[in-house]
């Protein structure tokens, strides 16, 4: 069985679009055709839902859409007036930004599907803060019938820069806090699933973190200090060490693209178009790095 897991990362989320794209290229085919189950986080969540919404006899979007959905709705997404940059003291007192623009772009694109309508087994990852546990919209669950634009507002509620989504009784924010990387979430549900069967993962990264931490620094942060880089720690290593995971149990079953972003800022909400035409090219160059890799698995991917 084939599965594809797409990490978190915010604006990020363009470079995984891009690679993508480049996959359904190769192959003729959508990516809901391409794999078996879908799971992702935070900015990976959104692609993994919108990916899998369904249109006229098949995909409402391609992955060359989502890239420019990226492009052209980011900067509204994370965009600050200069009040609420003040009441917000750029962040430490409450949300950098509005969820109301996330929520308008994520309406506008998942319209009023719902999490159980996808082309294909799909989930995502949020956290329940009132229950104080993970949460998961399956697509094969029963209680799927939740809007996939709550689903992906909920999944890329960033603590820090979006506030909590309220479902039901749950106090919903990303699911990147435990799994920034749901890969192995992906394995295993697929192993849930599909318990005979070999199992190939695909994951794909939003590009690694490059900015260093000097200690000198580090050494006299409190709360306030460690308030934005702390996210940025957490999700970076968590990917991390998923991939060393699934690499040890999986082999030559297990397909990680990720980079490093030597051009773009590794910031999760900068959406200067600067940043964006950079994060793209670091798509392009991640693909052309990549391309016998991805002709191979293009190949194993059409092969019903």
């Amino acid at each position: 069985m084939r599965v594809l897991s797409i990490d978190g990362g915010g604006i990020r989320g363009i470079v995984p679009a891009t690679v993508l794209a480049a996959l359904e290229a190769r192959t003729g085919r959508p990516v809901c055709d391409l794999f078996d189950l879908i799971g992702g986080t935070s900015t990976g969540g959104i692609l993994a839902l919108a990916l899998t919404r369904p249109g006229d006899g098949g995909p409402r979007w391609s992955a060359a859409e989502i890239v420019a959905l990226y492009r052209d709705e980011g900067p509204r997404i994370f965009s600050r007036s200069l009040g609420r940059r003040i009441t917000s003291v750029e962040g430490l007192l409450d949300e950098r930004y509005s969820n109301g623009p996330l929520r308008a772009v994520l309406e506008r694109y998942l319209g009023e599907t719902t999490v159980d309508q996808a082309l294909t087994d799909v989930f995502v990852t949020a956290y329940d803060l009132q229950g104080r546990k993970p949460k998961f919209f399956k697509s094969w669950r029963e209680d799927a019938g939740v809007p996939m634009a709550v689903a992906a507002e909920a999944t890329a509620a960033a603590p820090t820069y979006f506030e909590p989504v309220a479902l039901g009784d749950e106090a919903l924010i990303d699911g990147g806090v435990f799994a920034g990387n749901p890969a192995m979430c992906a394995y295993a549900e697929a192993v849930r699933l599909w318990p005979q069967e070999p199992i190939t993962v695909v994951s794909l990264g939003t590009g690694s973190q490059t900015r260093p931490i000097p200690l000198s620094d580090a050494r006299g942060w409190g709360v306030l200090e460690w308030a934005r880089p702390i996210i940025d720690v957490v999700f970076d290593g968590s990917n991390d060490a998923v991939d060393y995971q699934l690499d040890h149990i999986l082999g030559e079953r297990y397909v990680r693209l990720q980079t490093r972003l030597e051009q773009a800022n590794d910031a999760m909400d900068d959406a200067s178009a600067r940043n964006l035409a950079a994060l793209e090219a670091e798509g392009r160059q991640l693909v052309e790095e990549n391309a016998a890799l991805l002709d191979r698995l293009a190949s194993e991917l059409a092969t019903p």
